[in-house]
């Protein structure tokens, strides 16, 4: 079995083929490197079952038979999605086409990375899958958005008018080793700068909130999914909600810092709250978290003060020059 993962040196795409891997697949990833790194999956360098292909998907692809295409290409952080917004709507639009056409040329299997930024501003709390959702069409955020829920319209044809077998997920704020610490997400923010000794970073009032999911928890609940017969979005993600607030407290206390709190407006259109209705994913694939968000960035602190290290040597190696 040969399997194809689009992102696949992103921080999800990257677990993923370590899992697959582990599930006796041979894996190609492709990645044009604009958001992935390719140091995430450098240890799988020696592993004749694994390659990696530096390639745009916005244009045609063929790396030959597949039996399973997993869709994860797309900048996913606020900070890289709003400075590469045509690059994100072109892979959510484009990429998803050619990714799909990859899976009907060879009768592979096809799974697609969603997200949770499909509900918006969810004015339904928790989110269910059947909430059609509040999102700006038009906003910063809407690159993003609407680029993922026009794949989702487009996986969701590709089944019904050319049967391909397909799956979705919807991803909720998941965290772990190989985020990007510079990637504007809460938990590499918050990390950083405790790591650091600066002040955490709260947008708004730090009443918003978010249900963080370990990538661990994540991965399994996709691979589970990757085996179902399930066709229509599952959220995945971890139901335990935290305020923002709430959330700068665990990281203060899992690193130790004595970093204060500082204060900034609230981005716009930044959702106040988000949690998923996983109902559907206890039934259908008896999957549920179970890394608490403490023990997660427990887990997580390692790589992060590894990533602090190496950005602060860099920084000094250019300043050298």
């Amino acid at each position: 079995m040969r399997a194809l993962v689009t992102g696949g040196s992103g921080f999800l795409g990257s677990h993923l083929c370590d899992a697959l891997l582990a599930d006796g697949y041979n894996v190609i990833a492709v990645d044009n490197l604009l958001t992935g790194r390719a140091e995430n999956v450098r240890h799988l360098a020696n592993d004749a079952r694994f390659e990696l292909q530096q390639a745009d998907i916005i244009k045609p692809f063929d790396f030959g038979k597949v039996d399973y295409v997993f869709h994860f290409a797309s900048p996913a952080s606020p900070v890289d999605y709003t400075e590469w917004g045509i690059e994100t709507l072109q892979v959510g639009s484009l990429g998803t086409f050619n990714a799909l056409d990859a899976a009907q040329r060879y009768g592979a299997k096809f799974f697609f990375a969603s997200t949770s930024e499909c509900y918006g501003d969810p004015l339904e709390h928790p989110q269910r899958e059947t909430y059609w959702g509040n999102v700006n069409p038009i906003g910063p955020r809407s690159v993003y958005d609407e680029g993922k829920r026009f794949s989702e319209a487009a996986v969701m044809a590709y089944h019904r008018y050319r049967k391909l077998d397909t799956h979705i997920v919807r991803i909720f704020n998941t965290y772990g080793p190989r985020m990007q610490i510079n990637d504007g997400r809460v938990v590499p923010n918050f990390m950083k700068q405790a790591i650091c000794g600066q002040d955490l970073t709260i947008y708004g009032d730090g009443s918003q909130t978010r249900s963080f999911c370990y990538v661990g928890d994540e991965i399994e609940g996709i691979m589970r999914l990757a085996r179902s017969s399930e066709h229509l979005p599952v959220n995945i993600g971890n139901p335990h909600e935290f305020t923002m607030l709430e959330c700068a407290q665990v990281v203060l206390q899992v690193t130790g810092s004595k970093s204060k709190l500082r204060f900034e407006p609230l981005p716009q259109d930044d959702p106040k709250q988000r949690r998923p209705d996983i109902t559907n994913a206890r039934a259908l694939l008896g999957w549920e978290p179970k890394v608490t968000l403490e023990e997660g960035l427990r887990l997580s602190l390692t790589y992060f003060k590894e990533a602090v290290q190496k950005q602060a040597a860099a920084q000094s190696a250019l300043h050298a020059r």
